[in-house]
Order: C-alpha cells, then structure tokens, then sequence
C-alpha cells in the first residue's frame, strides 16, 4: 500500500526526481521502475531490508551508478552534472580520507572543492570534532569516524545530503547531538534523505518514509500514515492462557513470548498484536483468566515494516542470486 504525501506533489519545486529508475544485474532487478519525487526541506527515511535496493537507490540518485533504465534529475539536472555536486553532500558508510591527514586537513582539503563552503571552524564545531581538529584519522574511534564522515558531508554547505547509516557506530548521546544538527539543516532548507535499520530512530525524525523492498516501494507516507496501513495493536500481559490457544482468539493476528522470558515458565509475559484489543480482553475477563501487568500500545513503525515487508516478501517472485561485486556490495547494505 502506497500513500502520496504533499511533499511528493508534482507542484512543489523538486529536489530530486525519479521516473521509472531501474538497475539490472544479469537477471536480478535490484531497483524495479522507481519513481520518486523529493521536496525541498524535507527529512526523508528511504527503509528496506538488506538487499531491497536502497544503497543502489541512493547510488543511482547520487550518480555513481548509472541507471540500466529510467531517468534521474537532481535541482533540474543530472546528478553527476558539477553543478549539481557543488549542491550536494553525501555521508557513505565507508570514508576515502587519507589516513595520514589530520582530521583538520581532511575537512579543509575537501571544503575547498566548493565554491560556498563552510569554514573550517564551523564544521568541526557542527560534527563535535573541535577537541580531535590535531588528531590523525587512524587514531579515530569508529563513532569519531562517523563524525568526520558527517563533516566531510556538510563541508560544501549542500542542500542536499545523503546520509547511509550515519549513526550506526554512535553512541546514545552522540546520536542525539547528531540529529539535532540535521534537525537544524532541515530548519534551514536543506533536504535530507537517509537510510538506516534503526526503526525508532526514523519514525522519530522523518518527515517522510520511503519503504523499498525488492527493488520497489511498496509504501510512502508520513511516519503515523505507513503505520496506519497496519490495523493491530499490541497487547503485552501476563495470562494463565496458552501461545496457541490465544493466538485462535478471533482477530488475534500474532502470539510470542517476550523477548528474554522463558518459553518454559508458568506465565510468561506475551505479545500479543491483535486488531482489536478490547475483544481480547473481553474474552479473557469473561472466561475468568488470569490478566496482569498488562499494557496497550500502538502499531509502531517496526510492526508496521515487518508486515508490510513480509506481504510483498510472500507475493513477489524470489530473484536469480546475482555473484557480481556490485550486487555483493548491495545485499551487506
């Protein structure tokens, strides 16, 4: 299930525009007829598993793969066109930098490839590597790593940035401080499209979610719209009735034991994700069972990926396992 929201609309200026975007491997379709359009200062999830095409997504969209069909345009032009790069800043999971530089040389020599860069003093303070400016990049921690790739990114002060996993080796603080600049990017204009596994994270920030699986998107809304297109709820409780024979209650659509209880206990704690809670636990009062420590919460976006991922996983027709290093370097995305 698709929905369109506002900022997709053909009669918003486009940041980025997709029509029909495709790359082929041999006979596996890693991105299947995309279209996309992205508007200006919007926070955008770009969400699949491994191996759905995001990476070659970003890739196509960024130019440094070539579509096997379709057409990319990036502010009206060719993403690969010099004056598109000059207004775009990509944070990749992997930095080129010179290992030898100093943190401080490494954000300067990139910054001058812009004509409106940033200073240098600015960068560092947004990526909080002030105090590391004299550090060399293999003294870096993995998370100092992640900095000066997001330095390295915003240098050219772009109006667009791609950000791939950017806080996978951050910690919780330093996730925070991360956000709070793109947060601050957003405020001013800039586009942000991102990828990351961190559900919550995404629900948290995103203007707008793009679900891609198998090489299609199979949903784009708002965060509370992608949500909305799975109508359970869930319901964690202690109860005296088993696995089984809750999950053949009527509009029970999944039973699991708790993670880190014991599948062997009296009365684990279950979840429970049903459409309707309320005649669930009519059932349960009226039959006289045992009900404790019970909470009700709403779908979130990880409920609502697995489902809509597991649908189009079940209907699609699995793909021809492509060995090429492009394809190996997809799937670990």
């Amino acid at each position: 299930m698709t929905s369109t929201p506002a900022s997709g609309s053909t009669t918003t200026p486009a940041v980025i525009r997709a029509s029909g975007l495709t790359k082929r491997y041999g006979d596996l379709v890693a991105v299947d007829a995309l279209d996309l359009v992205i508007a200006p200062g919007d926070i955008v999830a770009i969400l699949g598993p491994n191996g759905a095409g995001k990476s070659t997504t970003i890739e196509m969209l960024l130019g440094l793969r070539t579509p096997t069909a379709g057409e990319v345009r990036v502010f009206g032009d060719a993403p690969n066109a010099k004056a598109t790069r000059a207004r775009v800043g990509a944070m990749l999971q992997e930095s080129s930098a010179p290992e030898s530089l100093t943190v401080a040389e490494a954000v300067d020599l990139v910054r001058h490839y812009y004509p409106f860069a940033l200073s240098l003093d600015d960068i560092l303070d947004r990526a909080d590597l002030s105090e590391k400016r004299g550090n060399r990049i293999a003294q870096l921690s993995g998370g100092q790593q992640q900095r000066l790739n997001f330095a390295l990114a915003i240098a050219g002060d772009p109006d667009l940035l791609f950000l791939d996993e950017p806080t996978a080796a951050l910690d919780v603080e330093a996730r925070h401080l991360f956000w709070e600049q793109v947060r601050g990017l957003a405020a001013h204009g800039k586009t942000i499209l991102f990828s990351t596994h961190n559900l919550a994270e995404a629900d948290a920030l995103a203007d707008r979610v793009i679900l891609i699986n198998r090489g299609r998107v199979i949903a784009d809304g708002t965060p509370e719209q992608i949500k909305a297109t799975v109508a359970t709820r869930t319901v964690r409780l202690v109860t005296d009735v088993g696995v089984a024979a809750l999950a053949a209650f009527p509009g029970v659509r999944g039973v699991e034991v708790a993670p880190g209880e014991s599948v062997g206990a009296t009365h684990p704690t279950l979840v429970v994700q049903t459409a309707t809670p309320e005649d669930l636990l009519a059932r349960l009062f009226a039959g006289g069972h045992l009900v404790s420590q019970l909470t009700v919460t709403d779908t979130d976006l990880e409920t609502a990926f697995i489902h809509l991922v597991g649908a189009t996983t079940q209907t699609a027709p699995t793909a021809t396992p492509d060995t090429t290093p492009e394809h190996v370097m997809e799937s670990a995305s």
